[in-house]
């Protein structure tokens, strides 16, 4: 007995069933896909990573710092991430750039030099809740420090006595209050400065080509007056052994006989 051909329309039926849960399917994890892409665009789900901090500012303005490791939520609309502040070693160029800075020595001579600080946050409510753009507020400072340092210097310690200049520097910026009687950067920031490298310290070329040039002429008028010392003293030797009488000074009156 042949065995009857299944019905075309329960065929049909059968892929459209398919079909309408396949979209339901794609539909769905869409929706979710979106949900999640919008919470994390949004940032209302928040991760904070080993060595670093969140600062929220919650509705009213009042700021807070989140230092526990892991995710945590917020409210959206009430709350937004002001900033995250890493907790490691960060490293400061002088001038807030590594190429090198122009300063003026005591001695009224143009030098380029270049200079890293390394400091670690410390005090986060000092840092980012007690001052606004605290980065930008700490370069001016240390600048300003650097630089009231290095220009107090003749230009040849600035050259030969690095090792010195260095460390007072580093001395001056850890311990040293910005003015009289006010707060170090240490304390202002809430940071602990680990280190300060003083990178180079140079004359411009053509300042080094006019000091070579200065030199070779120095040289040049100290054998030119060595020459003349001598042909003097030669003249003199000559007199004495001929029994020339010597004047003396101008105005004074004198003679000296010299001896034959």
């Amino acid at each position: 007995m042949a065995t009857p051909l299944p019905n075309p329309l329960l065929r049909r039926s059968f892929v459209k069933t398919v079909l309408r849960r396949l979209i339901a399917l794609i539909t769905s994890a869409g929706l979710v896909y979106g949900m999640i892409a919008v919470v994390y665009a949004t940032k209302t789900i928040f991760k904070v990573k080993m060595n670093y901090a969140v600062v929220l500012e919650r509705f009213g303005g009042v700021r807070q710092a989140v230092t526990d490791v892991g995710w945590h939520a917020r409210l959206l609309y009430f709350t937004r991430i002001e900033q995250e502040v890493p907790l490691m070693n960060q490293t400061l160029q002088l001038g807030g750039t590594p190429a090198p800075m122009r300063i003026i020595s005591k001695g009224n001579v143009a030098l380029w030099t270049s200079g890293v600080l390394t400091y670690r946050i410390r005090d986060l409510n000092t840092w980012a809740i007690e001052n606004l753009n605290p980065l930008d507020l700490l370069q001016g400072d240390y600048d300003g420090i650097v630089k009231d340092i290095l220009q107090a210097q003749q230009v040849d310690r600035l050259i030969s006595d690095r090792e010195t200049i260095k460390e007072m520097i580093f001395t001056a910026l850890k311990s040293r209050p910005i003015n009289i009687g006010g707060p170090t950067i240490e304390k202002k920031y809430g940071v602990e400065v680990v280190s300060f490298v003083l990178k180079e310290t140079r004359f411009g070329d053509k300042l080094v080509e006019a000091s070579e040039e200065k030199k070779r002429r120095e040289l040049i008028a100290e054998a030119d007056n060595y020459a003349a010392d001598q042909e003097a003293s030669r003249i003199r030797n000559v007199s004495e052994e001929k029994g020339v009488v010597l004047n003396g000074p101008p105005g004074s009156g004198k003679t000296f006989l010299a001896r034959t």
